[in-house]
């Protein structure tokens, strides 16, 4: 019996292995909705993680001594992952300024999950976009003669819509609380900063970059959304009733666009 159903099984495995073997590059379903959004979903995922994860930043106050007439500029640089709590103020001689350890002295919050959170989300999306255009280009067949594949595609789109819209959000939530963070308000959560030291917002490092990641993580969301019909359509659930009639009726089921 169990050598039986080893050769029963074997004939299956091997049509699989020969439709998996036989990788052939067919570009027409890039000129398809379905290919074509996914390149798009590819590049934006792209720039929603590189723009948020490659940002760097710094924001300056004069700090005006009582016994020194001169003006001196105290600056703390942050970056990605935006663990505020760890950038520490630096003078530009690294010596205290007013008598004051600035290094003690941090910004306040700790954004780090949220993005952390829509960065490695992003990088999951860039290297599914990868494998969907590898299967859609080089197993057309494959794709289309599967019952699971697009059902599993289809799920996979409906996901990440979902988590797009999660991320994004709480990414532009973060993203605001960032801005306050390292804005005018830093004056008056910094203890030296009472008399007689006298301490004046200067500057801080432009933030639209990140706006940008944002906006990308939104139009992450549109496409990912807009794709799910066309990806439903290669699905069962699209036509059951003439799939299933083609089978029983022993007849070739009409070709569906990739």
């Amino acid at each position: 019996t169990m050598r039986s159903n080893f050769y029963l099984a074997r004939p299956r495995f091997s049509r699989l292995g020969q439709r998996m073997s036989a990788f052939q590059i067919n570009l027409n379903p890039l000129k398809e909705p379905l290919g074509f959004i996914k390149v798009l979903e590819w590049v934006a995922s792209i720039f929603a993680f590189a723009t948020c994860g490659g940002f760097k930043g710094k924001t300056e106050i004069q700090v005006s001594c009582p016994k020194v007439s001169e003006n001196k500029t105290i600056t703390a640089t942050f970056g990605y992952p935006f663990r505020l709590n760890q950038a520490s103020f630096q003078s530009p001689s690294g010596a205290n300024v007013c008598d004051v350890n600035w290094k003690s002295h941090v910004l306040i919050g700790d954004y780090s999950s949220s993005a952390q959170f829509y960065v490695t989300f992003a990088v999951f999306v860039f290297l599914y976009c990868i494998a969907a255009l590898l299967l859609y280009v080089g197993y057309t067949n494959l794709y289309r003669d599967s019952r699971k594949l697009p059902m599993i595609d289809f799920i996979v789109t409906l996901i990440t819509t979902f988590l797009w819209l999660v991320s994004a959000s709480a990414w532009g939530k973060a993203l605001t609380d960032i801005k306050v963070a390292t804005g005018h308000n830093i004056i008056q959560e910094l203890e030296p900063c009472k008399l007689p030291v006298a301490c004046y917002f200067g500057s801080v490092t432009s933030m639209g970059s990140l706006n940008v990641s944002v906006i990308f993580g939104f139009l992450n969301m549109i496409l990912w959304g807009g794709n799910a019909w066309f990806v439903y359509k290669e699905t069962s659930l699209h036509s059951p009733s003439n799939t299933s009639a083609s089978h029983g009726q022993g007849g070739v089921p009409p070709p569906s666009g990739i």
